[in-house]
């Protein structure tokens, strides 16, 4: 019988990776920056649980843009800068080049 990683000290690290995301709203033209630790659930949040909130206005979203990143402070900061003005840019032009919109 094989001995166990555990008892030759061998460590299993789970690692709990942030994404910082983009939501994009084609009905409204509509931009929503945010991060979250479960992306599958945030989005599921914004398109269809939540019942209050900014992004229930302009359903349905859909993921325009993603980043991951090992630390929420790191996430944090990626996700203060794509608010900036510089930001928004970079996400519309990439948005207009995915969803063949004007803006860009």
């Amino acid at each position: 019988m094989a001995e166990s990683p555990l008892k030759k000290g061998l460590f299993l690290y789970i690692v709990a990776m942030f994404t910082v995301y983009v939501l994009y709203s084609p009905a409204f033209n509509q931009i929503y920056i945010g991060y979250t630790s479960d992306l599958d659930n945030r989005f599921l949040s914004h398109n269809e649980l939540a019942t209050k909130g900014h992004t229930i206005k302009y359903r349905p979203w859909i993921i325009a843009y993603t980043e991951e990143f090992p630390t929420k402070s790191e996430a944090l900061i990626r996700e203060k800068q794509l608010k900036s003005s510089n930001g928004r840019q970079f996400i519309r032009k990439i948005i207009a080049g995915k969803f063949n919109t004007s803006d860009g």
